[in-house]
């Protein structure tokens, strides 16, 4: 397929054996050569082959696949291009590799959005300002759990937080024995020591995305570990709440080899994930529902609970309404309209309320 150099090199940008194996398993498309999708712009994307990035488009054929698999490219993928003929025009991505994991949500119609490709850790990255939220965590958390990736949660702005181990002891309180498994640091994003204390997963050829809200401090975390000095945007002083300083999906590099994919704040994360999956990501809930008095308890009001007098109602509440949305996918396109228009009316409604408080204390 390549030469052990061009492995060596793209190895360097997050090429793994499943890759490989992938690569090898189906023919090679003539005059190709693999290459790693690190951003997608309106018009064209730009892989990298362990050497150099190259403007690229989908070719026809790629596109048309797509398009009937419901699917789209997205940052982390694997492609197979062909240099362009000359310099004046672009090359061509010609066929996608099947990913080991995709990250992907689900818009309020239904529709299934990726959103990254082929990870390994995600660091979910949640502000100890008025980012932070527990029940939004869970959310994140859901999501890094239905791509099987390990899960570092990173508090940033410590240096602003009068109390940054108490914010970690929360974190953890809430998460519970069960989930012993998912890192929890507090970092000043802006400062050297955060690559430090990142380093046991920001290993060479690992691949890291930063999930969080806007103004979380993602692209400031991003920008310390891969030694950027690209702008960062302002926080809103009346609530904290950031602009969406990253635009695009981009994979860049790390001081220490590890690849690293900034994303755009999600604002609204509807999750692709079905009942099992949730099931998973809350391993002590099923654990417990066994003690549960009742086989069908719903964890509400029943007598003899055992999740309700365990597990933290925070915890509990998320895990409950993820569900719910959970079983929502099985609804029809008719009951899918129904609950977005309900959804829509609750934003207006909201922003009604918002606006009112603002005149009233003016």
């Amino acid at each position: 397929m390549h030469d052990s150099l061009d492995l060596r090199a793209l190895r360097d940008i997050g090429l793994s054996h499943d890759t490989v194996q992938a690569a090898l398993a189906r023919p090679r498309p003539d005059g190709t050569r693999l290459a790693r999708v690190i951003e997608i712009q309106r018009d064209h994307l730009v892989v990298h082959d362990g050497t150099d990035a190259h403007a690229v488009q989908p070719a026809p054929a790629l596109r048309a696949a797509l398009e009937h698999e419901r699917e789209t490219l997205v940052v982390g993928d694997w492609v197979w291009w062909r240099a362009a003929a000359s310099d004046d025009d672009r090359g061509w991505a010609v066929a996608r590799l099947p990913a080991r994991n995709r990250v992907s949500r689900r818009d309020p119609a239904g529709g299934r959005q990726g959103l990254v490709a082929n990870i390994d850790t995600a660091l979910i990255v949640m502000g100890l300002d008025h980012d932070f939220n527990l029940r939004r965590l869970d959310r994140f958390l859901v999501l890094a759990h239905s791509a099987d990736a390990r899960v570092v949660v990173v508090l940033t702005k410590a240096d602003a937080c009068d109390a940054p181990a108490a914010a970690i002891a929360r974190v953890r309180a809430h998460l519970g024995d069960a989930r012993d498994d998912v890192a929890v640091l507090a970092v000043d994003g802006r400062s050297p020591e955060a690559a430090a204390a990142l380093a046991p997963w920001l290993v060479r050829g690992a691949t890291l995305v930063t999930l969080g809200s806007s103004g979380a401090g993602k692209t400031t975390l991003t920008n310390t570990l891969t030694g950027a000095a690209s702008h960062t945007g302002v926080v809103r002083a009346a609530d904290e709440r950031g602009q969406h300083t990253t635009t695009v999906r981009t994979l860049h590099r790390t001081d220490g080899g590890a690849c690293l994919i900034d994303t755009p704040g999600l604002r609204q994360l509807w999750l692709d994930a079905d009942a099992q999956t949730l099931n998973d990501a809350f391993p002590e809930i099923g654990m417990l529902a066994l003690r549960c008095r009742y086989r069908n308890c719903r964890h509400a009001q029943e007598p003899g609970c055992a999740v309700r007098e365990q597990v933290p109602r925070e915890r509990l509440v998320s895990f409950q309404k993820l569900l719910r949305e959970a079983n929502r996918e099985s609804d029809d396109i008719f009951q899918r309209r129904r609950h977005l228009a309900v959804m829509k009316q609750r934003t207006r409604d909201n922003r009604a309320r918002h606006a009112a408080r603002e005149a009233g204390e003016r």
